[in-house]
């Protein structure tokens, strides 16, 4: 069973739905560790969601919020640790009236809208756009794949050179 690294539950029955509800959450050191760990990289110095959540139409509530996050990934070239300034806009929408999707072929909801149960999870917000924040190929500075030299390359732009000889062999 996978549990969240970091949650911070807002209990919808104690939300104003006349104002904005402010909040601000930085895991400390402890939730940072957590979250590095199970987002599968090496660590997260600082991470922080300045949030606001307002009722909207329909019974549903809006999260509105602004991620910035520092994390080190190892590097796809050398391993070396690299570390990324992330800064994202994070928006959802949870209502009473969005179902969680059933059976095998469903289409894709909207990633935006939640359903709404009786508690609103800010942190498990803030580790779902970090992760999806995450750069997927970290390099350090001055990492470059090796050369794979002249023919090599030739080849590679030229991906359907076997078919065309397959093509000619039947041909005669």
């Amino acid at each position: 069973m996978v549990t969240n690294p970091y949650s911070h539950p807002l209990r919808v029955a104690h939300l104003n739905p006349r104002k904005p509800n402010p909040l601000t959450l930085e895991p400390d050191a402890a939730a940072r560790a957590r979250i590095a760990e199970a987002l599968g990289i090496e660590a997260v110095p600082a991470a922080a969601m300045t949030a606001t959540v307002t009722a909207a139409g329909n019974d549903a509530w809006e999260l509105t919020a602004r991620l910035t996050a520092r994390v080190v990934q190892p590097c796809v070239v050398t391993l070396a640790p690299v570390e990324t300034a992330i800064a994202e806009d994070v928006r959802r929408v949870y209502s009473p009236h969005a179902a969680e999707p059933e059976g095998d072929d469903v289409e894709m909801p909207d990633d935006e809208i939640e359903p709404l149960g009786q508690s609103i999870d800010a942190g498990a917000v803030l580790v779902e756009a970090l992760s999806l924040a995450l750069p997927l190929y970290p390099r350090a500075p001055g990492a470059a794949l090796p050369d794979a030299g002249g023919e090599a390359e030739a080849e590679a732009r030229r991906p359907f050179a076997d078919l065309a000889a397959m093509l000619a062999r039947k041909e005669d």
